[in-house]
């Protein structure tokens, strides 16, 4: 595989030949570019002919991003999103309706529960539901207000910001955990790396078995896990989940969004000039400079901007919102919390950074004009859809039968003539009770004159059960033609259960 790097001729303040230099680094002569090949043996690549020639590589190594901690209304609500998302993901395991486990997808018996609702694989379509819901509720957020799952809901998100803390509590703030991580492996940084990381490991199972608990009813996972008789695909994926939240929050963290999450990559194709992004104000900070608390930056012929770069280090992701938008940014909001306390220290109006969108910096619009911009059509269009998703869904549930039918005609047995010369057809019924007390149903027949059930129509069923019901149906010798006619099972729940009717054929031989 071939390598590519830059030469300049060298540069007259630096008497040192053949210095390599990273990509950031800028000479002010022009340069070339020459392919390197590796020599078979991979030995180090020789230098070029030109010993005086100074190389950049176009290869810079991944630098370790420290954020700063940073206070303020949006790192507040950032905390409050993280709570309450752990608060639903850790506890509703162990929620109870009745007597099960309130929230389970039981994969064995193929029955999901979600509180007083009893779902089979059969109802699919309610999933393909919440899947578009999702994804509406997602065009609707960034048409509105950029990465805004991103920034407050999104585990990765979540889990970096506990994993943070956890090290900030271990190692110390930003300039701490820097000066440790430059200096020598000592005691004191055996035992705080140490520390740290076991913290992680804890909270990352934690996460695992969590997690394993919506398959496996979490009381009896705990039960197992006791006494060391948890099951392998238990195992497995305890750990599995475990070890991609140790690795994503604690050592991947903002890599995740740049490299691996595509919505930074697409999420440029739904805003528009009425998006609120986090925005840097350029027509006010610039020029930027630092300058004295009581010093006139009109004076000065300055911004608002002290170049103070606390919007670099407290972001999570390490980019510059000076320079403009960029995909990388997740949209939290620390650089704005951060610049709003440097503009009340220096006594200038908050705001410096902000949410805000393209048109209202370029129009000077208020907040109130803003947000009125904001509620355009394309966003009423994705609410109004939305909102029609989700009354379909909640009236679908509502006005759901509480029970499944399925037909399979017995294939093992054909057609054949009974006493009097009646024509019968064996059926295979599957009824699935959907509610958590015993059902009584009643099983009838309609589609051709003079057809009916012989065998037993009444089938009791238990509680979220299911059971194939052997049944036979008779119709007279002249009922029809011969051939295949169309035929429908009535089945019918006691009291207010309901009624489902499911199609099959009768065939009358020849």
């Amino acid at each position: 595989m071939f390598g590519a790097c830059l030469t300049t001729p060298p540069n007259p303040s630096k008497s040192t030949p053949g210095k390599t230099f990273a990509l950031a680094d800028t000479a002010p002569h022009p340069r070339k570019v020459i392919p390197i090949a590796p020599s078979p043996d991979r030995s180090p690549i020789a230098p070029p002919a030109d010993a005086d020639a100074e190389t950049v590589w176009l290869y810079e190594a991944h630098k370790k991003i420290y954020p700063r901690s940073v206070s303020g209304v949006f790192n507040n609500w950032r905390w409050v999103m993280v709570f309450l998302t752990q608060l639903v993901f850790y506890g509703l395991p162990w929620l109870e309706w009745g007597q099960r486990q309130a929230v389970l997808f039981d994969l064995g018996a193929r029955r999901f529960y979600i509180f007083g609702l009893v779902l089979y694989p059969q109802d699919f379509i309610y999933l393909t539901g919440i899947l578009v819901i999702s994804a509406l509720s997602l065009f609707l957020f960034t048409a509105v207000a950029g990465r805004l799952w991103c920034g407050y809901a999104c585990p990765q998100t979540v889990y970096t910001e506990i994993f943070l803390w956890l090290e900030k509590k271990t190692e110390g703030d930003r300039s701490a955990r820097m000066r440790r991580d430059g200096g020598p492996w000592n005691a004191d940084r055996i035992l705080r790396k140490s520390a740290k990381h076991f913290l992680w490991l804890v909270l990352a199972g934690w996460t695992g078995f969590t997690f394993v608990g919506y398959f496996t009813p979490i009381h009896e996972l705990a039960t197992e896990f006791v006494q060391l008789q948890m099951g392998s695909w238990e195992v497995f994926w305890s750990v599995f989940y475990g070890l991609a939240t140790y690795g994503n929050a604690g050592f991947m963290r903002e890599q995740v969004c740049l490299h691996m999450c595509p919505y930074a990559r697409f999420q440029s194709a739904m805003y528009d000039a009425d998006t609120l992004t986090v925005t840097y104000d350029e027509e006010r900070g610039e020029p930027r400079g630092a300058r004295s608390r009581k010093a006139d930056p009109l004076t000065l012929n300055l911004g608002a901007c002290v170049n103070c770069s606390l919007c670099v280090q407290v972001c999570p992701t390490g980019i510059d919102i000076r320079d403009g938008l960029q995909y990388e940014c997740i949209g939290c909001g620390a650089c704005a919390d951060v610049c709003d306390g440097v503009m009340d220290k220096m006594g200038y109006a908050p705001g410096l950074i902000k949410y805000s969108t393209q048109n209202a910096i370029n129009h000077h619009w208020t907040k109130n004009e803003t947000l009125r911009h904001v509620l355009r059509p394309r966003v009423l269009i994705y609410s109004a859809i939305l909102c029609a998703v989700v009354l379909a869904m909640v009236v679908s549930l509502a006005l759901r039968t509480p029970f499944k039918v399925d037909v399979v005609r017995d294939r093992g047995m054909v057609a054949r003539m009974v006493e009097a010369g009646r024509i019968e057809n064996v059926y295979r019924l599957q009824i699935m009770n959907a509610t958590e007390v015993t059902q009584s149903f009643g099983i009838a027949v309609e589609g051709l004159p003079g057809l009916a059930v012989v065998s037993d129509t009444d089938v009791s069923i238990a509680s979220t059960q299911s059971r194939w019901v052997a049944v036979r149906v008779q119709a007279p010798p002249d009922a029809a033609s011969p051939g295949s006619h169309p035929i429908h099972f009535v089945v019918t729940g006691q009291g207010a259960v309901g009624r489902v009717a499911e199609k099959s054929v009768f065939i009358i031989p020849r």
